[in-house]
């Protein structure tokens, strides 16, 4: 049996004019959407209508001439790489000038091509509809006005792909100068020229590459000497060319202006203000952040109380069973349930994140970037990244393919892993939550969140420094879509804050679920047959050194942990996390996160046991944290321990997935261990002086 081979589709389009929404509603993805350009870095593929057509979306262009790595992505696919049976030019049709400077480029590759336009409900509202069959005319090929939201025109326009216009001829006339045509045809007549198009050949006249040889290549560079002695800029003349026939397009097919744009462009004069603009965004940073901290709050308390009311149940349930009680109690509920109470202030951080992205601002956000990050030699296009990073480094790292500089790419890509991603939240706040709200209120421990993030900024810019070499601009300059702003669409909000649910669940299910398993049976065996009169010995020396009581039963258990084969091995490496005023079993909780920062919390919660402090109020992981002691009786964790264990992971680079991704962004296993290596002896450096300098001024 033969089976038809589907109709294959390239989506193409400028950033922000709602090309992967598109995507989605055709395929039934799930591709991140967001207000600002940079989103789509990779090709993604699906199917529509039943199987019978097969839909690939690229990155946003600005240009077939591609700079950055997301743009040869999506060159490659219309250069002939996905054997393309039409494109589908998505137009905005409130920025519809723009839009027709790629679709002239795109017009002239030769694929079957439609137009489908987008925002005419908005552009009709502003008073500037645009008129389907006028711009169908001068397009010379099938229009589609489409709302994917919506999915309003859906159905026309998947019945009607088919009929995409054939490749464009010569009817398609741009209006160059009858000089370069007189140019570019003089040179398709010489007897040495090369089997190049007319397009081909005017685009060696235009753009010259690299050193020409040959006596056409020297006939070309004549010609293109001819043109500049009568006036013609040949490096200028495309783009100038390109607009006025868009300019023209545009006056045939829709009327007025879009007062839209004009709001924009007055609320940018605030927000993008040199000094304004920089207030604003640190502002805006700061209620992010200190938001998570007072929003979470409840939400938090009441899983507290969830799973301390269903660990309180499977004791009882289990008693009279004390290794199966301890296995799913302490190692289970425990573990898992130590990472399930910060799943709100994930989400809280998402909605937040995913807010910004839906109104443009993170756009604005990168050009204000622009001058704070340049003494690096970064600028404001690795700003999008580095925000990225703020929720996965995974991502962030995959967004340096918009970056065209390579020197400046490897800087961001080097640099991203510092940034606090979402997994660093629990710890942030767990510590927060425990040594320094007390101290400095719920309002003091927001602000400390919110500098908790900022640490990787501040010494990320100068590592990033060192990585370019002090050099202080990139040899590209920054050229950054600023979208109109725009109500954001909750459905893309929703769907974001599901996804990035969905995923922490997954992690809380299978990689924090099976390692909480492992540190609990590290942490129960081995055993003493008698644990009680096997540590009294001990005990009555402690207690005769320190002088005073000691509560025993605290100091079996934490014997009994020491003693067991996880806690032999922290012990052995303690010495080296001492001179930081690590215990073995923060150092314990240290080594388990290095595959994945996502246990810190879970080991900490079996390491610390929450659950055995008191019988009548067992309390909570931070309740066990303050309460946490030395074999002295001292207490183990202080403000100065404290802030130093939240700097190693800031900084550390404990995400095998992270340096997985480094290694296939850069093409080798160099850069990975330059990362994990000066990251890791930067968290540790950090974390010594903190403690030690805390220690000195007491």
């Amino acid at each position: 049996m033969i089976t038809e081979r589907p109709f294959t589709l390239a989506l193409v389009g400028r950033p922000n004019v709602g090309k992967t929404t598109l995507f989605n509603a055709l395929t039934g993805s799930r591709q991140k959407v967001a207000n600002y350009a940079g989103v789509t870095v990779e090709r993604a593929e699906g199917t529509a209508d039943g199987g019978r057509l097969r839909v690939v979306d690229i990155p946003g262009l600005q240009s077939l001439r591609a700079l950055s790595e997301d743009e040869q992505v999506a060159q490659a696919v219309l250069m002939g790489g996905d054997q393309l049976d039409a494109v589908a030019v998505v137009l905005d049709a409130t920025d519809l000038e723009r839009c027709l400077f790629l679709f002239s480029q795109v017009a002239e590759t030769g694929v079957p091509m439609v137009v489908v336009l987008t925002m005419t409900d908005l552009a009709a509202k502003e008073g500037a509809p645009v008129s389907l069959p006028d711009l169908e005319r001068m397009v010379k090929c099938p229009v589609f006005a489409v709302d994917a939201v919506k999915g309003a025109g859906m159905d026309d326009f998947i019945a009607g792909v088919r009929r995409a216009a054939p490749p464009m001829d010569a009817g398609f006339e741009l209006g160059f100068p009858p000089a370069v045509k007189a140019a570019i045809q003089r040179l398709s007549e010489r007897s040495d020229s090369p089997p190049l198009s007319l397009r081909d050949i005017r685009e060696r006249l235009l753009f010259p590459v690299g050193q020409e040889s040959g006596e056409w290549d020297k006939a070309v560079a004549a010609e293109r000497e001819g043109l500049l002695g009568s006036g013609i800029q040949p490096r200028t003349l495309d783009a100038q060319t390109r607009y006025s026939w868009a300019a023209h397009v545009l006056r045939e097919s829709a009327q007025g202006q879009h007062p839209g744009r004009a709001l924009t462009d007055r609320i940018d004069r605030v927000l993008t203000h040199r000094v304004w603009g920089v207030g604003i965004f640190l502002a805006l940073m700061y209620l992010v952040f200190a938001s998570i901290y007072w929003f979470a709050s409840p939400f938090m308390d009441g899983i507290e109380q969830g799973i301390g009311w269903l660990g309180g149940l499977v004791e009882g349930a289990l008693e009279g069973q004390p290794l199966v009680q301890s296995l799913v109690v302490d190692g289970l509920i425990g573990g898992v349930g130590a990472a399930l109470v910060f799943l709100p202030q994930i989400l809280i951080l998402f909605f937040f994140i995913s807010i910004l992205e839906g109104t443009g601002y993170l756009a604005r956000a990168a050009f204000l970037m622009d001058r704070v990050l340049g003494w690096c030699g970064l600028n404001g296009r690795a700003f999008i990244p580095l925000l990225s990073s703020f929720a996965c480094a995974i991502p962030g790292i995959m967004a340096t393919r918009v970056m065209p500089d390579k020197r400046t790419r490897l800087a961001t890509i080097m640099v991203a892993p510092l940034m606090s991603c979402s997994a660093r939240l629990p710890v942030y706040v767990l510590v927060i939550g425990a040594f320094f709200e007390p101290i400095i209120g719920q309002w003091g421990a927001g602000l400390a969140l919110f500098l908790m993030h900022f640490v990787g900024v501040v010494l990320g810019a100068p590592v990033a420094w060192l990585f370019t070499r002090g050099r202080k601009r990139q040899a590209v300059p920054l050229a950054l879509e600023l979208p109109r702003y725009q109500i954001p669409k909750w459905k893309d909000v929703l769907l974001s804050l599901l996804n990035r649910g969905k995923v922490f669940l997954k992690t809380a299910g299978t990689i924090i679920f099976f390692m909480s398993l492992l540190i609990w049976g590290l942490i129960t065996f081995p055993r003493a047959n008698d644990p009680e009169a096997a540590y009294a010995p001990s005990y009555a020396a402690l207690q005769a050194e320190v002088k005073e009581r000691i509560d025993f039963d605290a100091y079996v258990e934490q014997q009994l942990m020491a003693d067991s084969a996880l806690g032999r091995m922290g012990r052995f490496l303690e010495p080296a996390f001492l001179p930081a005023g690590f215990d073995w079993r923060m150092t314990t909780a240290i080594l388990a996160a290095f595959p994945a920062r996502e246990v810190v919390v879970p080991s900490l919660g079996i390491l610390f046991s929450p659950g055995s402090d008191t019988e009548e109020d067992p309390g909570t992981l931070r309740d066990s944290l303050a309460r946490a002691q030395w074999p002295d009786g001292t207490p183990l964790i202080n403000l100065w321990n404290a802030a130093g264990f939240m700097i190693f992971f800031a900084l550390c680079c404990q995400c095998m997935a992270t340096l997985a991704v480094i290694k296939r962004e850069t093409g080798s296993w160099k850069w990975p261990v330059i990362a994990f290596t000066y990251m890791t002896a930067l968290a540790y450096v950090l974390a010594v002086v903190i403690y030690q300098v805390g220690r000195a001024v007491g």
